[in-house]
């Protein structure tokens, strides 16, 4: 059994795809990068993806494609986590190969990842896990119908490092947009100005985005209702939790569900 990181493994194996799959992942602390293009699969938890700049949510039954040679690291804070991963050489001329894509994994692609799963850590070559893992890789732009990013922009601007703490810290409570400026040592015209020239966004909407993201994680867990949820992340009403779910995300909070057993 290989006890290497896969960072290190994966551009290593001769084979022209590699499978690793984890009941308990654990993630390295730093970012790197490879020459083969990843596809990761979150089977079970959550996890974040930090990468151009962004910092992008990837829950459960959700699957990232990141391109070759790509700088990236991931991250959680959830208590336990698996995670599938397939790697991939990239020779495709197909625009999709060349861009991060974030979706949901429809039943019949989650049914071959399951199946892939035999393969995990195996140098060895087979011919039946490469065209295998070949069908999954030419297939997945036709599995992405629509491409679904969970984003917190990182503002590089030094001043505003005291705002997102303190933004991704208190989410659940009223937060006080001229206390956060304050707090930055900033005007409350400067803070707004210089938070939508770094983010794209407003404070407002970053707050936003922020209960949003963290609504997912709780809904995730199969822990909490959707009115327990809606009120952890510090909205008053249901409804008004659900249409600012749907305002970002353009479907409900029963989609992320996971329902209690």
């Amino acid at each position: 059994m290989i006890k290497i990181s896969p960072t290190v493994l994966v551009d290593q194996i001769p084979k022209s795809s590699f499978v690793w799959y984890e009941d308990d992942w654990v993630h390295e602390a730093d970012p790197h990068s490879h020459k083969r293009a990843q596809l990761v699969y979150v089977e079970e938890g959550f996890q974040y993806l930090h990468i151009d700049k962004k910092i992008i949510l990837l829950p459960q039954n959700h699957a990232a494609w990141i391109p070759s040679n790509l700088l990236h690291k991931t991250t959680t804070e959830a208590t336990s986590i698996r995670l599938m991963t397939l790697f991939f050489d990239v020779e495709e001329q197909d625009a999709f190969y060349d861009n991060i894509c974030i979706f949901t994994v429809p039943v019949v692609l989650k049914e071959m990842l399951k199946y892939a799963a035999k393969w995990s850590k195996k140098q060895e070559y087979s011919i039946e896990e490469e065209a295998f893992l070949l069908a999954i890789f030419r297939e997945l732009p036709n599995f992405v119908k629509h491409s679904l990013t969970l984003s917190i922009p990182v503002p590089e601007d030094s001043r505003l490092t005291v705002v997102c703490h303190y933004i991704n810290k208190h989410f659940c409570e009223d937060i006080n947009i001229i206390e956060l400026a304050e707090a930055a040592n900033l005007s409350l015209r400067t803070l707004e100005r210089i938070f939508k020239k770094e983010t794209g966004i407003t404070v407002l909407k970053y707050i936003q985005l922020v209960k949003i993201i963290k609504s997912i994680e709780y809904l995730g867990t199969g822990e909490y209702t959707i009115s327990e949820v809606a009120h952890k992340v510090g909205y008053k009403s249901l409804q008004a939790y659900s249409t600012s779910f749907y305002m970002l995300i353009k479907e409900r909070p029963t989609a992320f569900l996971k329902f209690r057993i």
